[in-house]
């Protein structure tokens, strides 16, 4: 009989949570992760925990910038940004969520034991109240701020 295997049953934990809360993002990725651990292609992991997140960030970048590619937001659309109190205000929280980013970014390199309870809260936040998966980051930027790392 084969060892008991947690990190499986986890996932579907995972999978089923994401299933009941109708969160395709959770349900998809912890999917993905299923089939590469049953097809053998569990090796690619190290390369995903390497470079995952920047290959993550890119497409989410590459999702913002789409509007500006397609010509649906103008250069003039761009500018005006910057004569409206609330897009100098987005100005604003774009560079503090970049920020934090940043610090988050760090802080789970340099300190990996935070990493579980932040990728717990994320899924939690993601599954219970229709958040989207890049809370880690920015938790642990905040987390950065208030342990002073």
């Amino acid at each position: 009989m084969a060892p008991f295997d947690t990190s499986s049953l986890v996932l579907l934990l995972f999978a089923a949570l994401g299933i009941l809360s109708g969160n395709s993002s959770i349900t998809i990725a912890v999917l993905v992760l299923l089939l590469l651990r049953v097809t053998n292609l569990h090796q690619t992991f190290p390369w995903l925990e390497k470079y995952g997140l920047t290959w993550g960030i890119v497409i989410l970048t590459i999702g913002i910038l789409t509007p500006i590619a397609s010509g649906k937001t103008s250069l003039q659309d761009l500018l005006h940004s910057f004569l409206h109190w609330k897009s100098l205000l987005a100005v604003g929280v774009g560079v503090l969520v970049a920020y934090l980013g940043g610090r988050g970014a760090a802080l789970m390199a340099s300190q990996p034991t935070v990493v579980t309870g932040l990728l717990l809260g994320t899924i939690l936040g993601v599954t219970f109240f229709r958040g989207v998966p890049v809370g880690p980051l920015i938790a642990a930027g905040i987390l950065s701020l208030l342990i002073a790392k």
